[in-house]
């Protein structure tokens, strides 16, 4: 096949570390880079080197010709517009955005994109995201899956810390017995992390559970929390998450291996915006065909964990610096 040309709309802090990923992937021929804001968008395309370029480009005009798959990385709020538009295009289209209404938004989306035969690909960033990739992976270790919670830490850039705070004040939502629903935050629980995070308080979130729930349906508990940015820690940087800040997974997932009830759990310790920019480019290229097998091109709306080849996945990320282990600490059951 000739080269992929991916359209990334965005110039942030993930849509940065994406366009590095995407111009160092052998297969990609060409990124076009549009962001409402001009300047920064041609910035960024100049420190990419030739295969990137930056364009004029909003929701409201048809896609550029050749335009194998669209990735997105703005600000919530403007992700449905430009899946609406390659949707419409027949083209495949993945998102970093971890807002669940927007989420919701994009699953709206499913009977178009089924009937334009193009996958649509929600929450390809940190959590959700590479935390469904690890929850795949650990489902695949074992018989069945009865309970999977997800814990996170850290942001990246502005609009991704206005969401997370956001998350951590709206409406909580679990699975509970099979059923997707609002959920009582009854206090902050403790969560390990891996070191040097540790220990942090964390709270309910709704974020990513609907997603849990359709990769995972036999699972009966399924539970997402987010940890408290601002708990003093004594690693003074760890307390200034940012843009460039660090970040922090626990996934443990609960199930039968034979007659057996265990649990494995992961960990995860990265850079927020270079880990899910990373996600969300070794998404991109696998949906335009630059890294075949990774996922599965089911057309309509998914989230990573129900399309992932997660062994696959995680190999892939690996080489590229994001590396995920098997969290020795003790899990609460």
């Amino acid at each position: 096949m000739t080269g992929v040309t991916a359209l990334l709309v965005g110039a942030g802090a993930v849509a940065s570390r994406a366009a590095r990923q995407l111009v160092e992937t052998q297969g990609i021929e060409s990124v076009l880079i549009a962001s409402r804001r001009a300047e920064q968008g041609e910035t960024l395309a100049a420190t990419m080197g030739p295969l990137a370029t930056a364009i004029q480009w909003s929701p409201d005009q048809p896609l550029p010709d050749g335009i194998d798959v669209v990735v997105c990385a703005v600000p919530t709020e403007a992700e449905f517009s430009v899946a609406e538009v390659a949707v419409s295009a027949g083209i495949p289209f993945v998102s970093t955005g971890d807002d669940p209404t927007v989420i919701a938004s994009l699953h709206a989306l499913d009977s178009a994109a089924c009937d334009a035969g193009v996958p649509v690909v929600a929450g390809a960033g940190l959590a959700p995201g590479l935390s469904d990739v690890l929850a795949r992976h650990a489902a695949d270790a074992l018989d069945s899956v009865d309970e999977i919670n997800i814990a996170r830490f850290g942001v990246a850039g502005t609009a991704s810390r206005a969401a997370y705070k956001s998350a951590c004040k709206e409406r909580a939502m679990v699975v509970a017995g099979g059923v997707l629903a609002s959920a009582k935050r009854s206090g902050h629980e403790l969560v390990w992390f891996p070191d040097p995070v540790g220990a942090r308080e964390t709270t309910l979130v709704a974020t990513g559970v609907g997603l849990l729930r359709a990769a995972f349906p036999g699972a009966d508990i399924v539970r997402a929390s987010a940890a408290d940015l601002e708990t003093s820690s004594k690693f003074t940087w760890l307390r200034k998450a940012s843009s460039d800040g660090w970040g922090a997974l626990r996934v443990e997932v609960w199930g039968m291996r034979g007659a057996r009830r265990e649990v494995v759990v992961y960990g995860v310790i990265e850079r927020t915006a270079m880990a899910s920019g990373t996600v969300l480019a070794v998404t991109a290229a696998a949906l335009g065909g630059a890294l075949p097998g990774l996922v599965a091109t089911s057309t309509g709306t998914h989230g990573l964990g129900e399309i992932v080849s997660a062994r696959a996945f995680l190999a892939e990320l690996a080489e590229r610096g994001v590396k995920s282990a098997v969290f020795e600490g003790v899990p609460v059951a």
